[in-house]
């Protein structure tokens, strides 16, 4: 049985959602391969506007499941290895994805989802939700979510959490910068959409030249080359097909032709 979902409407905003509420939709090996071979698809996909990662039920993701962390504690270095490569390799696709990404936030956000929600360009929490990276209170270490949970919430942040296991609500979540916005539950899905739409009104193409455009730039020195590419950049979407189809309906008060 499928336990993640891929539905794509015909605006284009692509949703992927786990679909194991009964618990709590914690992770395991099958929903990694899942996960990575919708994001694979999608990522082809040139008619994905945006792509939401959602869960079923009360809760985002407990993190891992516990009968997988069960069989994990059975095994020798190589087999953890390759079970944690798998993970990687999954942030790493849902991190690098062309489209921009947006996580629905509700519930329990625990261990592993916060490597989710750190992996998307933006995210929405209910008021309700809560976070945890509480690997250590088990003996482990969060190491292969690391990269994208430190981007998103800095060292300072990530020194105290990763250290302290504390949870934390949604107000800090805000604060660490991990999410976007914090809405009441009710308005979740429709804060969501909102932003999906939002984003959709906006140049396709441009999009994702704008989402490796950060790719590209974060964590750089401000050097000759880095504001040579950034000139190379501007000048070759300014005589692009839709940069000039852009231009001529800002110019001309009319609507580009994507919004048509």
């Amino acid at each position: 049985m499928k336990q993640v979902s891929s539905h794509i409407s015909e605006q284009g905003i692509a949703t992927l959602t786990l679909c194991r509420p009964e618990k709590h939709n914690a992770f395991d090996d099958q929903i990694i391969a899942e996960l990575q071979h919708c994001c694979e698809n999608l990522a082809k996909n040139a008619a994905v506007r945006v792509v939401i990662l959602a869960s079923e039920g009360s809760n985002f993701s407990a993190g891992a499941d516990l009968a997988w962390m069960k069989r994990m504690a059975d095994y020798d270095y190589g087999h953890n290895m390759k079970d944690a490569e798998a993970l990687a390799g999954l942030l790493q696709t849902l991190y690098q994805l062309p489209q921009p990404t947006i996580a629905r936030v509700q519930g329990a956000a625990f261990g592993g989802a916060v490597g989710l929600v750190s992996c998307c360009d933006m995210a929405i929490a209910s008021e309700n939700a809560s976070f945890a990276l509480s690997e250590v209170k088990i003996g482990l270490i969060p190491a292969t979510i690391s990269p994208y949970v430190i981007r998103a919430i800095g060292e300072r942040a990530s020194r105290r959490y990763f250290i302290s296991a504390e949870r934390f609500d949604a107000v800090e979540a805000l604060r660490l910068g991990l999410v976007s916005e914090v809405v009441p539950e009710a308005s979740l899905d429709e804060r969501v959409s909102q932003l999906a739409s939002t984003i959709c009104a906006n140049g396709p193409l441009a999009i994702r030249a704008a989402k490796d455009l950060i790719n590209s730039v974060a964590g750089q020195p401000l050097s000759k080359e880095l504001i040579a590419d950034s000139c190379a950049r501007i000048a070759h979407i300014r005589v692009s097909p839709e940069g000039q189809e852009g231009l001529d309906a800002f110019l001309n008060k009319r609507k580009a032709n994507w919004l048509e």
